[in-house]
Formats: structure tokens, C-alpha cells, sequence
């Protein structure tokens, strides 16, 4: 590979087409979630079994179904023969991979990832080569990032599952390193962005055992929002993160016209000493040279 920037060759519209298929996994989640939802606070229940009536109409129209899949995390390559793209619906506030095995000539989806407010996935894969996804949670308590894991490449995803990883319904992105750990950046709270967390495992997630903040600051009026954060790896194994910088106005500083400047994308470039043994951000330019 050169160095430099790539140099892009190509531009085209990734059109989502889901089948039958989506409609009858869609209706097989949403089955579970009714047998549940007798179970819910009464106050809940009208609420919830509109939500499922809607989404199973909206599932049903072959128009609505192909409308607002969005990206937000890194598209994923795997074996170096299949890219796999994360995507994920507003609409109807759940997931779905799109799948090319041929660079993008062809695409098709894999069965839709079916829970309640999961979206925005980021993918990582194990030792096992099964696959394993963090995504955002835009749904009721416990606020916490929802998993789910392939074992076919991607085709189909198990039942979506809570993790104990707190996140206020914001972005989030995983990723393999060179060294095998897993490196997960994202807000480690369950209402509010102003704390931005870099966490490490050994264990395939298991376990975080060393931890970060790049941004913290204390929740109330006037605290900063850091968000929609984005973690890659560079080739002398140095991270490299950005995110949405949002300052309360007391803080923020005037551009040439005088205008206040509230709102920027940030670059943060460390290690993984830099997270695993605390240095203070005055250290880091030390660390960075070992």
C-alpha cells in the first residue's frame, strides 16, 4: 500500500433491498417481545404494543423497509474477501449488515438485527472467527450498549443482549489490534455525553481491565458533550480517535469575525501505555516516544 491518502475510484449509491426474509425475522423477534409484554408496567403496555403493530406494518412495505438505513461505525472487512457495512434505521430503530463478496458490484443483507433502540453497530471478531457487535442503545432502561455475535460471517445475528457497559444512547466503535486486544471507545454513563471513556480487554471483552477518559467533566448545566467518537489503529501501533467537541459558551473562544465557537471535531493520538498506565496528559509526548 503507498503512502498517503487513498485515492478513490469509485462513487455509488448502496441500495438496501430487504426480502422476505427481513419481514419473517422481524415478525419472529417481535413475537418474543409480545410474550413479554404482559410482563411490563401497565403504563407500558399500550405504548408497547403500538410499537410493535407499527413496526410490523412498516416491515411489511417493501417501500418503507428499503428508506433510512444509515452508516455510522467502520465497514469491516473480513478474510479480505467480504466487506461487511453496519447499518442501522431510525425508522425502525434497529440494525442490519449489508454484504459484498465482490467489492461492492452485488450487495444483499443479512437478517436484521431485531431489539428495542439498538443501532449504530461496530464490529469486531474473535479468535473463534465468529463476529461480535456493540451497538448504541436508544431504548428503555438498563442504558447500556447491546451486543449480538455471528457464527456465519455475518449472514444471521443472535438474539440482541445487554451488556454491563453503561452508554446515555450515544455512538460507540470497537476494534481489534494488532496485539489482539480489543480497544472500545465511547461514553461510559447512562444520561449525558460529557465523559468519553478509551477502554481495553484482553479477553475479547470479557473484561475492560484498563481504562481512560480522554474528555470528563462533571454531569449538569454547562458540562461539554463528546460524542459520535471514531477509533482506528495506524501502522506503528498508535490509536487515533475523533469526536464531536461540544464546549458550554463560558468556555468557548472567538473565531477572526468574532463569533463564538462552540462545536469542533477533535483528534486525540495516543497509545496503549497512554491508557493502561494513567500518565497524565503532560506525559504523553514522553510516552509516545518509547
Amino acid at each position: 500500500q503507498a503512502e498517503g491518502p487513498p485515492k478513490w475510484e469509485t462513487s455509488e449509491v448502496l441500495h438496501v433491498t430487504p426480502g422476505q426474509e427481513f419481514v419473517t425475522s422481524v415478525d419472529q423477534a417481535l413475537d418474543a417481545f409480545a410474550a413479554k409484554v404482559d410482563q411490563m408496567p401497565e403504563a407500558q403496555r399500550e405504548r408497547a404494543r403500538a410499537y410493535l403493530a407499527e413496526t410490523r406494518k412498516n416491515a411489511s412495505d417493501k417501500l418503507y423497509r428499503r428508506l433510512g438505513w444509515m452508516t455510522r461505525a467502520h465497514p469491516f472487512v473480513l478474510d479480505n474477501s467480504r466487506l461487511i457495512v453496519p447499518l442501522y434505521s431510525d425508522g425502525f430503530s434497529f440494525s442490519l449488515m449489508a454484504i459484498t463478496d465482490d467489492w461492492g458490484r452485488t450487495w444483499r443483507t443479512s437478517t436484521p438485527l431485531v431489539g428495542l433502540g439498538n443501532i449504530q453497530p461496530s464490529i469486531v471478531r474473535r479468535k473463534d472467527g465468529s463476529l461480535y457487535t456493540l451497538m448504541r442503545d436508544n431504548g428503555p432502561a438498563p442504558k447500556r450498549l447491546q451486543a449480538s455475535e455471528s457464527r456465519d460471517r455475518g449472514e444471521t445475528w443472535s438474539p440482541i443482549v445487554d451488556t454491563d457497559l453503561p452508554n446515555p444512547g450515544s455512538g460507540a466503535e470497537i476494534i481489534l489490534l494488532k496485539n489482539g486486544h480489543w480497544v472500545l471507545i465511547s461514553n461510559d454513563t447512562e444520561r449525558g455525553r460529557h465523559s468519553l471513556l478509551v477502554s481495553i480487554s484482553d479477553d475479547e471483552g470479557q473484561t475492560w481491565k484498563w481504562k481512560r477518559h480522554l474528555e470528563h467533566e462533571r454531569a449538569g448545566e454547562g458540562a461539554g458533550e463528546f460524542h459520535y467518537p471514531s477509533i482506528i489503529q495506524a501502522r506503528d501501533g498508535t490509536l487515533h480517535a475523533t469526536y464531536s467537541y461540544f464546549f458550554d459558551r463560558q468556555k468557548a473562544v472567538k473565531d477572526p469575525q468574532g463569533r463564538l465557537i462552540r462545536k469542533a471535531i477533535k483528534h486525540a493520538h495516543f497509545n496503549e501505555e497512554w491508557v493502561m498506565t494513567g500518565v497524565t496528559a503532560g506525559q504523553i509526548t514522553e510516552v509516545m516516544r518509547k
